[in-house]
């Protein structure tokens, strides 16, 4: 499973897959509605009686982005028909419109004829029920629309416009789709169709001897039929070709902020930190919404998906982004928050991108007794991050909008739900979302989050509640050391569980352990925080050629392999790197950072060729697992990147 190039702008987000067809088109948020939902658009060619989709094996392809930017870079050789295409995608940085550039290289020793087919497989609004395609003459394009959703296709070669098109049924009855039809290099030319359709569309082209031609496919998304007809002819008032070359310089400037002076780090870590930058912004919906995964594939493991904000990721997202220098890119999600916090000042356990509360399986009443919903860990983290946003930007006026709503309601909330008998947070879910009890992480977490409403408040002048919220965070540093250090053991536990009647330490070896450090509970160089990561690098390596860190022993989820001292747990590309930025906040001199250095050369070597960074990866062969791309794991990367520089600068 994988989305290996992702394109989008904020408003909408388009993933393709290894053989670059359009996997899912998101509009009107990133990450909600999925137009397509996993099925494939295809594109195909045809030349001299012969027809091949860009599946079939006798293609080779090389995925990636032209350098900098969010216009992809891909090439597709098929030694069979002597042709090479060369293709550029991109979506308009302001506009809901993607454009796509085919340069077909004949390497045969005569003219030929070339026919290029593109096929649109949309289920608008995430159904195939009642949507309609149909051609529209005026302006000779073909369209697909169901209620507020329309989408128009057109394009151009040398030669003309759309040379052919047709609409028909897809996946009812017998009928397979449009794509069938295009086989034999030529289409119906059906001109309209309801209820579960498809479409194809095709451009010929006339290519000499070794020479080369250029077809431009575009799609253009709107609420209505005149909104994609005024887009439409915008793309062809301004022509493709020119178009795309602003995308690739409008995320050129964008990119312009970030950090150059990445010390020693080679080309291909600093190439890569570029390019994770931009991912993480495709990935963000210009409204606040930070959404964990759009990739579909997910949904034949389980009937959801990933395509969800939740408040923990988003807010260690935001982080790195903030840290990298991306305030403004980041600042909209702390009004989400402030918007979907409830009225006892808790974060629900996840949302859907237009601020709805998402799916959950938090029940509210566990045999008879009533249960909170939540982990604790998602509200206490957006204030963490709030904060330290302010620190590092001083942009005051954030955080003034912000403080009578999200600041004060959940800083409230996390000093009250106490349980003060251990001076630790009350029990929630952990933060991978599969078991209840006090957990290290979030206690961690909470003292974070505490002591970010302490410096909220006492910057605003509120002198008793930044008292009050200083007290709380210290009661809760306290439980940490005492209840949750394990003497015998040498580090900390994961967390407590309730066993007749009492409460008992889960012992199990947990990466998210790292939060003791992360969130300020404890400084790098004290012995019970070295000697828990020194436990997490040793106890959770996986000993295969793939190396990596697990989340924790004997994890369950995607499980490949039963060895588990040999393989605790699939390599996580975020856990690894937690230990990395152990390892950076400990040096004392530049030598300190070969080990890091060597992590996130590491997670350049995961990744796919288009750089897409997974969840986790196959410990036995390195193929992802679960999603890809992985929002936090991409900016968990620029976060170590952004440290690393910033301790070689100082070491330097």
């Amino acid at each position: 499973m994988a989305r290996h190039l992702v394109i989008g702008n904020g408003k909408m987000l388009l993933n393709l897959d290894q053989n670059c067809y359009i996997r899912d088109i998101y509009y009107p948020y990133v990450g909600q509605l999925n137009h397509v939902g996993g099925q494939y658009c295809r594109l195909g060619l045809w030349t001299e009686g012969q027809f091949s989709w860009l599946e079939d094996p006798a293609w080779s392809r090389e995925l990636g982005y032209i350098e900098d930017s969010l216009v992809t870079d891909v090439t597709a050789r098929h030694g069979g028909l002597g042709v090479e295409l060369q293709m550029n995608d991109g979506i308009h940085q302001r506009e809901c419109i993607y454009l796509k550039r085919v340069v077909i290289r004949n390497h045969a020793d005569r003219e030929r004829e070339f026919r290029l087919f593109f096929h649109q497989d949309l289920m608008i609004d995430g159904t195939e029920v009642g949507d309609t395609a149909a051609y529209y003459p005026d302006n000779h394009t073909l369209f697909h629309y169901k209620r507020s959703s329309y989408f128009m296709f057109n394009g151009f070669s040398d030669e003309g416009g759309m040379s052919q098109y047709s609409t028909g049924i897809k996946r009812f009855h017998s009928a397979e789709g449009t794509w069938r039809d295009a086989e034999d290099g030529v289409l119906m030319g059906n001109a309209i169709a309801q209820g579960s359709v498809d479409s194809t569309i095709s451009f010929r082209t006339v290519v000499p001897a070794g020479g080369e031609k250029t077809v431009y496919y575009w799609m253009s998304i709107g609420k209505s039929l005149e909104e994609v007809k005024q887009l439409n002819d915008y793309v062809q008032d301004q022509h493709p070709e020119k178009l795309l070359s602003r995308i690739v310089v409008y995320w050129n400037h964008w990119l312009g902020r970030a950090e150059k002076d990445l010390g020693d780090l080679p080309p291909e870590v600093a190439r890569m930190f570029r390019q994770s930058l931009l991912l993480v912004r495709t990935q963000t919906d210009e409204r606040g919404a930070i959404i964990a995964a759009n990739d579909t594939d997910i949904l034949q493991y389980n009937r959801d998906h990933y395509s969800y904000m939740w408040p923990r990721d988003g807010a260690l997202v935001a982080d790195a982004m903030s840290l990298a220098g991306y305030q403004s890119v980041i600042a909209p999600f702390f009004q989400f928050c402030s918007e979907a916090l409830t009225p006892d000042g808790y974060l629900n356990h996840k949302f859907n991108p237009d601020g709805t509360v998402g799916s959950s399986w938090h029940p509210y009443t566990v045999q008879g007794a009533k249960r909170l919903p939540i982990q604790e860990d998602e509200t206490a983290l957006v204030l963490f991050a709030l904060w330290r946003d302010f620190q590092r930007h001083q942009v005051i006026e954030l955080p003034q909008s912000l403080y009578s709503n999200l600041i004060r309601k959940s800083a409230a909330f996390l000093s009250s739900y106490m349980e003060h008998s251990l001076s630790l947070p009350k029990p929630s879910y952990d933060l991978w979302e599969e078991r209840y009890g006090i957990w290290t992480y979030t206690a961690a977490s909470v003292y974070g989050g505490l002591m970010a409403a302490s410096f909220f408040t006492d910057l605003f002048g509120d002198y008793e509640r930044s008292d009050h919220y200083k007290r709380t965070a210290e009661e809760v540093k306290h439980g940490i050391l005492t209840q949750l250090w394990d003497e015998a053991s040498g580090r900390f536990a994961r967390g407590l569980v309730q066993k007749d009647g009492g409460w008992v330490k889960d012992m199990t070896l947990e990466s998210s352990l790292f939060a003791v450090l992360e969130f300020g509970v404890l400084p790098a160089d004290d012995e019970r925080v070295v000697r828990t990561m020194t436990a997490i690098r040793d106890g959770l390596a996986v000993r295969t050629d793939v190396g990596g860190i697990a989340r924790y022993t004997n994890d369950y989820y995607f499980q490949q392999s039963g060895e588990i001292d040999r393989v605790p747990g699939n390599p996580w590309i975020i856990c690894t790197l937690w230990v990395a930025n152990f390892e950076i906040d400990s040096a004392r001199c530049l030598a300190d950072l070969e080990a890091p250095k060597r992590t996130l050369e590491w997670v350049v070597r995961t990744a796919l060729e288009s750089d897409v960074l997974p969840e986790q990866l196959n410990p036995h062969d390195g193929t992802p697992l679960s999603v890809a791309p992985l929002t936090w794991s991409h900016a968990t990367f620029v976060q170590s990147v952004s440290k690393y520089a910033a301790k070689y600068k100082e070491l330097s």
